[in-house]
């Protein structure tokens, strides 16, 4: 059986985003967003969430790039001396690790931003992390930890297989954690996709590329994820220059998209939908 889900991220980053979002799931194919409590426009985000009741919408953690929930003088190991997120990805998953400070200010933001998303009103479809910082061990263990508290959503395994480009040392490096991964979500008893598209080519999720994928769709739950936008969006571009947001945005309104799913018998599903079936185990 083939399941498909189809997420915009980055919800409440920027005006630009939100409109995309709302316009790609009344008109286009996407079904899921992950929205980021604490961005400038998350307030946004939340109000025309509540107008779209279908929308499954998951908690898109944010511990890099951005600012805490929290004040940053309660999370110091994680801010620099502006209050922001680190943006070295690298440096900050060894403190992670390493650091027991970190680790401790790393559960108070995480459950902060857990209990921010349950003061929405919103149904809590998802969680994932950005940058999909929840393949790190530390983080994946606090989210499963304290999502337990929260109904224990179901998590997106980031695993990508190889269909859109050749296999990499990339894929093989992570290889190894996403197997663990996928483990400790079955032994949790937390409901998982099976793999995604998007990961190797994010930020150019096309037309051509969506139909393409569409095509090599493989049995079992895929997420295919975007970062979509409407004009120019200056938060995106400042973090990932040259990405092709706006194609990304017409790719999940195209009407030869939404055909392809007719043809293929395909329409799209929440996270939610996953859980009846159980954990997805290896």
């Amino acid at each position: 059986m083939k399941q498909l889900l189809v997420t915009g991220d980055d919800f409440g980053l920027a005006l630009e985003v939100n409109r995309a979002i709302e316009r790609a799931h009344r008109e286009g194919i996407l079904c899921t967003a992950s929205l980021m409590v604490g961005a400038a426009c998350a307030d946004d985000a939340i109000a025309r969430a509540h107008q779209m009741p279908e929308l499954g919408v998951g908690l898109h953690v944010a511990l890099v790039e951005g600012r805490p929930v929290l004040p940053p003088k309660r999370v110091p190991a994680l801010v620099d001396a502006a209050g922001n997120f680190s943006e070295r990805l690298v440096r900050a998953s060894f403190r992670f690790f390493f650091d027991p400070r970190a680790r401790r200010q790393l559960a108070a933001e995480i459950r902060a931003q857990f209990e921010a998303f349950a003061a929405t009103g919103l149904v809590l479809d998802h969680v994932n992390a950005h940058n999909h910082l929840h393949v790190h061990p530390t983080i994946l263990s606090l989210l499963l930890a304290i999502g337990r508290d929260y109904g224990n959503p179901p998590i997106r395994l980031p695993r990508e297989i190889a269909v859109s480009r050749q296999f990499s040392l990339r894929d093989a490096a992570l290889f190894p954690w996403l197997y663990f991964m996928q483990r400790r979500l079955g032994r949790a008893g937390v409901a998982c996709n099976d793999q995604v598209f998007g990961l190797k080519d994010s930020g150019s999720m096309d037309e051509e590329t969506l139909l393409a994928l569409l095509e090599r769709l493989p049995e079992g739950a895929t997420e295919m994820y975007f970062h979509p936008a409407i004009g120019f969006c200056a938060e995106i571009e400042r973090v990932s220059p040259g990405s092709a947001y706006q194609a990304e945005f017409k790719a999940l309104v195209s009407p030869r998209v939404r055909a392809r799913l007719d043809a293929l018998g395909l329409e799209p599903i929440r996270f939610r939908g996953l859980a009846s079936a159980g954990p997805v185990r290896p």
